[in-house]
């Protein structure tokens, strides 16, 4: 195997996928990437990509398929890694890339990259155990050297009782909002001017509502439904919102849909890495129909919701409520990016007295984290008092005679817009978003 290099090129952004695609390339004989489109995903391959084979260059793209259709082994040729940019154009090169690695014996063979989730009846195996997966997501404010890392997610896991108080954030309130509204779409930190770095968001959103939900299949669908559908999905951001509500939404603010409809869009959002729903976390220390099990309506960016509300940073200014829906999906999308180096997965916590953990964050060796995420200094306490609800119920469950534990929570913790860091006499640590990294 052709050792791929630990330099990265100049003038690129770190993200924390880089470290992650290295590992998953010295353990498995092919990586796919896959995320929303303008994500990075290729320009991140790039860096430790020995050779590249483009699918959908113009120039080159019949050729490219004819020769997929006859001998798709011929296209898997070259220095490896070999990074197939957009693979799903041909899925017939899933099977020849798991057939390559069987045969070759070796490592980081391959790198996969896809904007979009492929139709799984057009390959004939899963590439268990040959192709590793791996997510990317938008930028977080750490990877667009915004937050200034001063306070490590993975430090805190290691020991709850590290010392944070006194850290400052380098981000108002102002900034937050400007942030949530540009997105962590990495083209659109290269402007000078903000309002083209705004600009970029508004692209993708047009492009992915004219183009992208009939290109992915073929299939003829409505570009004004498109909207409605993702305008009720951000009013509703952050929210346990049934279907049926959402639906509805869109019913009284647009043409007539039906459910089978509704569900087809939603299905192509979430193949289009647009959607990406929370689910429940559900611990027996409630009885079960006291805890909520619907999953959380989330964007993996937020500012698909900004763009989907036709919001403003201006707007906002003047509508915090708003605005503090949207920071939930700006930590969430954060925490996803942070998390993927710990091995970790969100899930959320309600119920119908109440109690709630907006976030909590498994870790694969078990520990995990309940976390509140509060813009303001206001909303502290109340999200603070939640999480040790959360625990006190536990411990009481656990003292039950004949119950199986449960893991008491390893980290409690309140993401928040404010100006600084510290730990509570209660021992709940108050992080403002913008200091965080993996």
């Amino acid at each position: 195997m052709q050792r791929f290099s630990n330099v990265l090129k100049m003038d690129y952004y770190f993200r924390v996928a880089d470290q992650v695609l290295r590992d998953a390339l010295e353990a498995s004989g092919a990586v796919i990437i896959e995320g929303p489109k303008w994500s990075g995903k290729t320009t991140t391959a790039r860096q430790q990509a020995a050779s590249v084979l483009e699918l959908q260059d113009p120039d080159t793209r019949d050729a490219f398929l004819a020769t997929a259709a006859t001998k798709p082994s011929l296209l898997l040729e070259g220095a490896t890694p070999r990074l197939i940019d957009e693979w799903q154009v041909a899925p017939v090169l899933w099977d020849a890339v798991r057939v390559a690695v069987d045969r070759r014996e070796d490592l980081g063979q391959f790198i996969l990259t896809g904007s979009n989730s492929v139709d799984k009846s057009q390959i004939m195996h899963s590439g268990t155990g040959r192709i590793a997966s791996l997510k990317m997501y938008t930028m977080s404010l750490y990877e667009s050297r915004e937050s200034n890392g001063a306070i490590s997610l993975a430090n805190l896991f290691e020991d709850a009782n590290a010392n944070i108080d006194g850290v400052t954030s380098p981000m108002k309130v102002e900034d937050l909002i400007f942030a949530a509204c540009r997105g962590g779409w990495p083209a659109s930190l290269k402007p000078q001017k903000k309002s083209v770095q705004l600009q970029t968001a508004k692209n993708y959103f047009n492009s992915l509502c004219k183009n992208d939900i009939s290109s992915i299949d073929g299939v003829s669908r409505s570009e004004s439904t498109a909207r409605a559908i993702l305008k009720a999905y951000a009013r509703n951001s952050s929210t346990l919102a049934k279907k049926t509500s959402l639906l509805a939404d869109v019913v009284a603010n647009n043409e007539s849909l039906s459910m089978p409809t509704f569900d087809d869009y939603l299905t192509v959002f979430q193949r289009l890495f647009v959607i990406e729903d929370m689910e429940a976390w559900s611990p027996a220390i409630r009885s079960a129909t006291s805890i909520r099990s619907s999953v959380k309506r989330e964007f993996t960016d937020p500012s698909i919701a900004v763009s989907a509300l036709g919001l403003t940073p201006e707007m906002l200014h003047l509508d915090l409520k708003t605005f503090g829906f949207l920071f939930e999906t700006m930590c969430f999308r954060d925490l996803r990016v942070y998390s993927q180096s710990l091995g970790g997965r969100l899930s959320y916590y309600h119920d119908r007295y109440g109690l709630e953990a907006d976030a909590v964050l498994h870790l694969d060796n078990g520990k995990f984290a309940l976390i509140e995420c509060k813009l303001g200094s206001r909303e502290i306490d109340e999200g603070a008092q939640h999480l040790l609800e959360i625990c006190r119920l536990i411990r009481e469950h656990n003292q039950k005679p004949q119950q199986v534990p449960i893991r008491e929570p390893d980290l409690l913790m309140v993401l928040t817009g404010g100006p600084m860091a510290y730990t509570r006499q209660d021992g709940v640590k108050i992080i403002p978003l913008a200091t965080l990294k993996p």
